[in-house]
């Protein structure tokens, strides 16, 4: 099991779309994703999130191709609104990944994201952390499988290391992305002879 199955596994149980978007989403474009829901349980609280999302990088190309869709058969509002108004396929894939944080997510939301980093240059990674932490500090959970040492650096974040002996909380400092990235930051040069020996 790797963290994407895993978090597909409880955006499903949470009834959320396997491919993504919010719980209104029900499109299927190729039925790919495994049966672990059916074996996990989910506990709830007393707090219900108000909204959610489950952003999945791999597949967002297909939410927005949903959307477009949607809007143009004319149920009611358009959906694209509540992404900004712009085509998200009129966007390059950074804007449009953005779009979907800062236009779509609202406060006391659950958003699960799966490698929402993807699209995203570290300046925009930088500003998708200050838009978790203001979406945070408005009652905002999330739950979020990343490669990105910067968005794992959030402040009071619980960093969650799954490999083949299970699953363990670790310091950022403790992960193998952080210790590359740090490597290649303090000797590039030591490293990159290494992987080019020839």
């Amino acid at each position: 099991m790797g963290k994407s199955t895993l978090l597909e596994a409880i955006a499903v149980a949470l009834g959320f779309n396997p491919e993504g978007g919010s719980r209104n989403f029900s499109f299927s474009s190729y039925e790919s994703h495994s049966n672990l829901h059916e074996q996990i349980r989910i506990v709830r609280g007393g707090n219900r999130p108000r909204d959610g999302y489950f952003f999945r990088a791999e597949t967002f190309y297909n939410v927005a191709t949903n959307i477009e869709e949607m809007d143009r058969e004319g149920y009611g509002r358009k959906i694209i609104d509540s992404y900004g108004g712009k085509s998200l396929h009129e966007q390059s894939h950074g804007e449009a990944f953005f779009a979907a944080f800062m236009e779509r997510f609202s406060e006391n939301g659950l958003y699960i994201l799966d490698e929402p980093e993807a699209a995203l240059s570290p300046i925009r990674q930088l500003s998708m952390l200050a838009r978790i932490d203001e979406l945070v500090e408005k009652g905002s959970q999330f739950i979020i499988s990343t490669h990105a040492p910067l968005l794992m650096a959030y402040p009071d974040s619980k960093i969650l290391l799954l490999d083949a002996e299970g699953i363990e909380e670790v310091q950022l400092e403790a992960t193998q992305h952080y210790s590359i990235m740090k490597q290649f930051f303090e000797d590039r040069g030591r490293l990159l002879h290494h992987l080019f020996r020839k």
